[in-house]
């Protein structure tokens, strides 16, 4: 799972969530790679004709390009979440690599998770609520993971303060 509960203090318990990364960084570069070589392969049958050069810059735009899509993919999977489970407050903290910084927090007696089967952005939408405002909270996890997340959530928040 794309998410880890952490006990940072005795009484103090840290979820971190971050969206599922299936290509790690040392697999694009072979993939990269291959696609380069494999484009090199009917490159061979035109070796040593003007062919070559009218061919050769369509192989290294694809190639180009394809690095440059991975690395954008990158980028936008650089953000994650970060919810901090005090004795008195709860407090998610959401990392996005174009809008910044977001914060949230309010008192923990307050605050609830809620899932929205219809009508979010994906189906299962798990929100916190709390202080008066509603909160998103790991919109990047599959539908499973979402449902996982708000049971693991409730049972959390509900949990008595002395027991952290």
């Amino acid at each position: 799972m794309p998410y880890r509960w952490n006990q940072t203090a005795s009484s103090e318990q840290e979820l971190r969530l971050w969206p599922h990364n299936s290509l790690p960084p040392r697999w694009a570069m072979r993939v990269v790679l291959a696609v380069f070589l494999f484009g090199l392969i009917p490159l061979m049958a035109v070796l040593g004709s003007v062919l070559l050069w009218g061919l050769l810059p369509f192989m290294l735009l694809t190639v180009l390009g394809l690095w440059f899509a991975i690395q954008s993919n990158y980028r936008a999977r650089s953000v994650f979440e970060v919810l901090t489970l005090t004795r008195t407050q709860a407090r998610l903290v959401q990392h996005h690599p174009q809008r910044g910084q977001q914060e949230w927090s309010c008192n923990r007696y307050w605050a609830r998770p809620e899932m929205h089967e219809r009508g979010g952005p994906v189906p299962n939408y798990v929100t916190l609520t709390g202080d008066g405002r509603e909160v998103e909270i790991g919109a990047f996890l599959s539908e499973e993971e979402r449902i996982s997340l708000f049971d693991e959530l409730t049972k959390k928040l509900r949990e008595p303060v002395a027991q952290l």
